[in-house]
Order: C-alpha cells, then structure tokens, then sequence
C-alpha cells in the first residue's frame, strides 16, 4: 500500500490512497476475518448506502452529502456489496453523534480526521523524503515554451493545478501543469491550460456491469469535489466542459444522480 503510494509519485502521478486501501486492503481483510467468525454481513461506519434492486444490489450517495463517502468505495462490486450494509450512510452525521452520546460512546465527540493513515499528522512530503529520497531532487522549473523559470525542492512538492509555494514570480498566476519525473522539470502555465477535455482510465471496476459505451454520466474526480457531466467513450472519459486540476493517478468515479456506475484510475489526460 505505502509502497504504491510511494510509487505513484515517483512517477509524477496523484494517487487516492484510500480509495486503494480500500480496494486491495480494508475490505479483504474485513471480509477474510467476517468468515472467521462465520458472519453473513459486514457493517462498517461509511457514509453510504447499499439498497437491493431487482436482483443486484446498488451503492448511492450517503444522505449527509457533505460527509459522503460513496467515492471512496466506488471501486466495490455486487460481490461485496452483497455483504455489506452503511447503516449510518441512512443518515446525517449530527444525528450520528446524537445517537452516541444517547449510548454513551467515548467517541461520540471524536473530532473527524482527513488523515491519511499511514502519514498520520505528519504531511505526506515528510513521508515522501523518508521513504524515496530522489522525489526530493531538485529540477527546472519552465513555461510552455521551455524557458526557465526557477527551480523546485522535488517532484514529490508539487501537483498538477498547484499555485502556491513554486517559488517563481512571472507578474501574474502560474499554476502546475505538466510533471516529468524522469528529468525532474515542473511545467507551469496560465489558468486556461489547466483545462482537460478527456481522460485515459484504466483499472476499471464496475458496481454492477461495465456502462456501455457512449453512455452520458457524471463524474467526480476528487473525494469530495463536484461532479462534471461527460460521455464514457471506450475506456476514456470525455467531458461536457473542460475541467480544472486533474492529474493522472486520480480515481475517476461515475455516477447516475445518487447511485454510483463504478470507477477507475486516470493514465492520461488531454486539453
């Protein structure tokens, strides 16, 4: 898991590591140790909600939108969801907490963690500099065009669609828009030439059956950011409207209103 992580940007790539623990970690273990104890079902604290439909199961949206966690599990099948119930994903946190202090568990007032597990409070760079020294090699930052600008602390200190903290000044914004890891250069340019119009996926996992192609969906590209209307075209997703600060590594997960279609990882994106 650290080691993907890890590798991820190594290769200038922007990784979801929860979403991947998720999908190789978490639930295998969860579901490994339910058959030790010979149980039918998994219940776990997600904000989301599994419902029988038809003769499948369906995940949506967890009613508390603000707390939604329906990304981070986007990657889960009918083999999985068959097995498991969201029971607070039916709804808000504030009643969440209502319920616990009325059961009188400690944790009632727990304040919440956006926390990578493993980096814990540390910053992930702290984590990049331990474990893979050569992200933090110095290179050029240029513009567009190939001229330099100035140089960075290490491709692991910046990502696509990043500001602030370049160390530059040009008169007027500059964001990130193109990492090279091999020959450590950061690319930067104005705000327009952060707009992608299409995605390369790949790792696909489908909640039920693969979408067909051609299909209009909505897409969400980042734990809890907007959602962009687009065309599944193959194994690319084209956007309706250009879309700002997506980078590859990024889980790209569908959806249909509330109900999630499935997700996969971004190779590639294009202007």
């Amino acid at each position: 898991m650290i080691d993907g992580f890890v590798h991820a940007y190594l290769h200038g790539r922007t990784p979801n590591p929860c979403v991947e623990c998720n999908r190789t970690v978490k639930f295998e273990h969860l579901f490994a140790q339910a058959a030790e104890f010979d149980c039918e079902m998994l219940v776990t604290g997600h904000y989301a909600r599994v419902r029988r439909v038809g003769s499948g199961y369906r995940l949506f949206r967890g009613v508390d939108r603000a707390k939604d966690q329906s990304y981070v599990l986007s990657m889960l099948d009918q083999r999985r969801l068959e097995r498991l119930r969201f029971p607070v994903g039916e709804i808000e946190k504030h009643e969440t907490r209502r319920i616990a202090r009325r059961l009188g568990l400690r944790t009632a007032a727990k304040p919440e963690s956006m926390d990578i597990c493993f980096v814990g409070r540390r910053d992930y760079r702290q984590v990049l500099r331990e474990l893979a020294p050569v992200s933090y090699r110095p290179g050029p930052v240029v513009d567009e065009t190939g001229s330099p600008l100035g140089e960075h602390a290490g491709v692991a200190t910046v990502t696509i669609g990043q500001r602030k903290g370049l160390g530059i000044a040009v008169g007027e914004p500059r964001f990130v828009v193109d990492v090279d890891p091999s020959t450590a250069t950061v690319t930067v340019g104005p705000r327009s030439s952060l707009g992608v119009s299409r995605l390369d996926v790949d790792t696909w996992t489908w909640v039920d059956r693969p979408v067909p192609v051609g299909s209009s969906v909505e897409v969400q590209y980042r734990a809890h950011g907007h959602v962009a209307p687009a065309i599944l075209d193959g194994s690319s997703v084209r956007f309706d409207e250009p879309q700002v600060a997506v980078a590859p590594g990024q889980t790209v997960a569908l959806y249909d209103g509330d109900a999630v279609l499935g997700s996969g990882v971004i190779t590639t994106t294009h202007r």
